[in-house]
């Protein structure tokens, strides 16, 4: 095979030879790459490419082989299942691509993981003793990524100084989102606030399905319910919570891969993957409860 995008350890980074017979590897690395990015750590909620966690792409015609490394051996087995065939499936759906082979490395499970997601085999025939299956895994992500970027859509309006009674009444087709900006239509007025976290939320919040149809109502509680004004702030703190758990997972998994890698990390800059600009992690005080659940605070708190 041929067309790596990142070498496996130990081999001399491939130098660009400026060729013109090359473009069309490079193109189709890169396109491959774009794929991938598509596909995320469903407990950091960030893409694997982002992550560093891909180990190599090779390319040969038709046929792709990926391999990854997840920040720790014994990660668990259904959400390296999920992110091995969300891989898959990605690159498969170049219209190039015949074939495909994704291998999970060094990882408890690998061995089962990889042969069972290029089998094309489920999660329960490969792991039959599993406790759920994958599905119920990924509504649960999905619900908990949900809850987590709503804290930011509605921390961003209510900073614009839409108050708590206009946020908990807005409909799906009360706000659009063009470029760089998010118009929030507020009784004939527009409120115009950055585009990024409201994008984000809208599409958690349709991945998950609480929100499809224009007049749905854009917040909700973590149960899926309409959200009382008076009681904003506490959903406000409840959603904090899963910010915190995915950004405590976050920290542990950024210390277990740079103890892989070195203090430099994987791709030899010394940056975290760590988001920790809104202060969430600094804020863990080691509550156990706190960094294991995001629904421990109820209504009443």
């Amino acid at each position: 095979m041929s067309g790596s995008s990142t070498d496996p350890p130990g081999d001399a980074p491939r130098e660009p030879t400026g060729d013109p017979a090359d473009e069309p590897m490079r193109d189709r690395t890169a396109a491959v790459k774009n794929r991938l990015d598509r596909v995320e750590d469903p407990e950091l909620a960030r893409s694997i490419v982002a992550l560093d966690y891909i180990d190599a792409i090779e390319i040969d015609g038709d046929r792709v082989e990926v391999r990854f490394t997840l920040p720790t051996a014994w990660c668990s087995p259904a959400f390296a299942w999920m992110m091995a065939t969300d891989a898959r499936d990605e690159v498969e759906s170049l219209d190039w691509v015949e074939e495909s082979r994704i291998e999970l490395c060094d990882h408890m499970h690998g061995a089962e993981i990889t042969a069972g997601v290029n089998a094309r085999d489920t999660f329960g025939a490969t792991f039959p003793d599993a406790d759920g299956d994958v599905a119920a895994v990924r509504a649960s992500i999905a619900d908990k990524a949900r809850v987590s970027t709503q804290r930011e859509a509605i921390t961003a309006l209510l900073d614009a100084g839409v108050d708590p009674e206009q946020v908990v009444a807005l409909d799906r087709s009360d706000v659009e989102v063009a470029g760089d900006e998010a118009h929030v239509a507020l009784d004939g007025l527009s409120v115009v606030v950055d585009a990024e976290p409201i994008a984000d939320y809208l599409d958690r919040v349709e991945a998950s399905g609480h929100v499809g149809a224009p007049d749905d109502t854009l917040f909700l509680t973590p149960e899926g319910d309409p959200i009382p004004a008076d009681r904003l702030d506490v959903v406000q703190k409840r959603s904090r919570l899963a910010s915190v758990n995915m950004g405590g997972q976050g920290a542990v998994c950024d210390a277990l891969h740079r103890a892989r890698h070195g203090p430099d990390g994987p791709d030899g800059t010394g940056a975290s993957y760590v988001d920790r600009s809104e202060g969430d992690l600094s804020a863990y005080d080691g509550d156990v409860d706190e960094f294991t659940s995001a629904w421990t605070a109820g209504v009443d708190d």
